[in-house]
């Protein structure tokens, strides 16, 4: 792109860059500013492209691209990363936003609507795979472009559910993580504990290098990540992934820069390890 010296690259990652907080937040860096261009990282091409077609179709500020990746196959990541450095040369901000949560989806001997207490060693396999594993692999092929920018940031998308202290018996039913203690999904749980974890040793790496990360928590949002919109939308707590997607948004304007190596959420909130 022969702009891109003047523009800020900005990748945000599949599994979610084309549909839910993802493309929310696709959406809103887009339409930001003429200074952005946004990368979708997707498995599929032809979701990819649909998804641009639909958004350019808007006619945003900023501008966009997809790049086909997988965080779940070490090559693909690494064929992602070489394809953005040949075409932008650098990477400025890297939204890791891709996440599963399997252990939601009740085997077929139980009702819908049933969560599961305890998670299967094929559950945990799989969470960790793109929650854990992916994030670190990507982000550890993506440092060199990032560390060409100006002002590098990652932003991990990790859940308030990774919280150590949700689950503190003790906790004061006025804390705003009071309703995470009885929520289910170990799996998913321990892979955002693992996810925060990872964001506090990549920053201890790499702030001497001018790197801002944050563990950001998204909140309870209406998406397709537990397999159960349609009961989400009935609740009305739960609010839109737009929300997710100002928080993210706020950051990249360097709203969040003091919080950098912290567990944030949307709206100037920490959350506890």
């Amino acid at each position: 792109m022969s702009a891109a010296a003047e523009k800020q690259i900005i990748l945000i990652t599949g599994i979610g860059a084309t549909n839910g907080i993802g493309l929310d937040t696709t959406i809103f860096l887009v339409a930001d500013s003429p200074n952005n261009h946004v990368i979708m990282g997707a498995r599929s091409v032809n979701k990819a492209e649909a998804k641009m077609k639909e958004i350019q179709a808007k006619n945003p500020k900023g501008t966009l691209s997809y790049v086909q990746l997988d965080v779940n196959d070490d090559e693909s990541s690494l064929e992602a990363v070489k394809k953005i450095k040949e075409d932008f040369g650098r990477l400025d901000v890297l939204v890791n936003n891709a996440g599963i949560c399997p252990e939601n989806t009740p085997p077929p001997e139980k009702p819908q609507g049933t969560p599961q207490l305890w998670a299967s060693r094929k559950d945990m396999r799989d969470t960790f795979e793109t929650n854990v594993y992916g994030v670190m692999v990507l982000t550890e092929a993506a440092i060199p472009l990032l560390k060409t920018s100006k002002n590098p940031m990652v932003i991990n998308v990790t859940s308030g559910l990774g919280s150590i202290e949700a689950l503190n018996p003790s906790l004061d039913p006025s804390n705003s993580l009071y309703s995470y203690k009885d929520v289910r999904g170990p799996a998913y749980r321990m892979s955002k504990a693992a996810l925060n974890m990872m964001t506090t040793y990549q920053y201890a790496q790499l702030r001497g290098d001018g790197f801002k990360i944050w563990a950001y928590c998204p909140g309870y949002v209406v998406s397709d990540l537990t397999n159960d919109r349609e009961a989400r939308e009935q609740m009305q707590w739960c609010e839109s992934s737009e929300t997710s997607a100002q928080g993210i948004l706020d950051i990249v304007h360097g709203e969040r820069d003091a919080d950098a190596g912290k567990f944030i959420t949307k709206r100037g909130g920490i959350y506890p390890w």
